[in-house]
């Protein structure tokens, strides 16, 4: 069945925002979009959790969103990290990234101030009236400290320009209930849980993992897709250590950034309050990259 946003399906990868002496590197930037053209992701979302949103300034947010969408050029669909817990500035970087030139906003729901299911909805009008861009929900009460819930979403999918939801409540039951109440699509925010998501009727994955492995995440996809299930429960079976890592040593996006300094691929800068990796855990995830057949620097 057709669901709203179904061009979003597939593989987006929530992209790491390169640092370098503290500032953010336009030019390895440029090159994560260029390294994800290359290996056919459907879509890239900068300046969300694994983009490290909550320490960068408003300035460095908008201009992340313009690097990205400036190296996308029309090559690979950019969704970009818009969300707010005031809505006002929802509003504001909502504009900006359609000014950019993004193709979609990933819109996190308010955090800290913990709305009723009536704000959250009003919220989201408010940036559906202001601004013409298609709208992906991100529900992550794990972060938010407030769940959205399913007959709220699908009351917000009643809204022409939202179109998909990100969905990282890690409950299948949840999941459901979307995916029956409503015509959006359904976008796993965990890596581990795609598979047991798109049995049910999801449509993809906004990945981590995938910074670093993106064609083995799409052959996940295509197999599921494909009608071949053992070969996507290998892929799932092969994936799942090295997703745990990256989200169970320690907060998002610390090992991801960690994993990819080891592959030579980043510095591996994060900003305070996040803290690199303890050397323990650090040994455990070079460990898993090496298991996986990845090339890790030194080693």
């Amino acid at each position: 069945m057709p669901r709203k946003g179904d061009r979003f399906a597939g593989l987006t990868v929530a992209l790491v925002t390169p640092f370098r002496d503290g500032k953010v590197d336009e030019k390895a930037l440029a090159r994560l979009v260029d390294f994800h053209v290359e290996a056919g992701t459907d879509c890239v979302s900068p300046v969300g959790t694994t983009g490290e949103s909550p320490t960068l300034t408003h300035d460095e947010h908008e201009r992340v969103i313009a690097v990205v969408c400036e190296r996308a050029a029309g090559r690979i669909e950019v969704m970009a990290g818009t969300g707010s817990n005031s809505t006002s500035e929802a509003v504001r970087l909502t504009r900006f990234a359609q000014k950019a030139g993004a193709d979609a906003a990933l819109m996190v729901a308010p955090y800290y101030n913990k709305p009723t299911q009536e704000g959250f909805y009003q919220h989201y009008r408010a940036v559906t009236e202001a601004v013409d861009l298609p709208i992906v929900l991100y529900n992550i009460p794990g972060r938010t400290a407030k769940n959205m819930e399913p007959e709220t979403i699908a009351r917000l999918g009643e809204l022409e320009s939202i179109v998909a939801v990100k969905e990282s409540t890690g409950s299948m039951d949840q999941a459901s209930q979307i995916l029956a109440l409503s015509k959006l699509t359904v976008l796993s925010g965990d890596d581990s849980l795609t598979l047991p998501l798109m049995a049910i009727g999801g449509s993809g994955v906004v990945s981590v993992v995938g910074n670093i492995i993106p064609r083995d995440v799409k052959q996940l996809l295509a197999a599921f897709q494909g009608g071949n299930i053992p070969e996507a429960q290998r892929w799932h079976s092969k994936l799942f250590p090295l997703c745990r890592d990256l989200l169970g040593l320690a907060t998002n996006p610390i090992p991801i950034k960690a994993a990819m300094a080891l592959l030579g691929r980043d510095t591996g800068e994060l900003r305070l309050p996040m803290t690199p990796l303890d050397e323990v855990s650090r040994r455990n995830l070079a460990a898993t990259l090496k298991r996986y057949g990845l090339p890790v620097e030194g080693s």
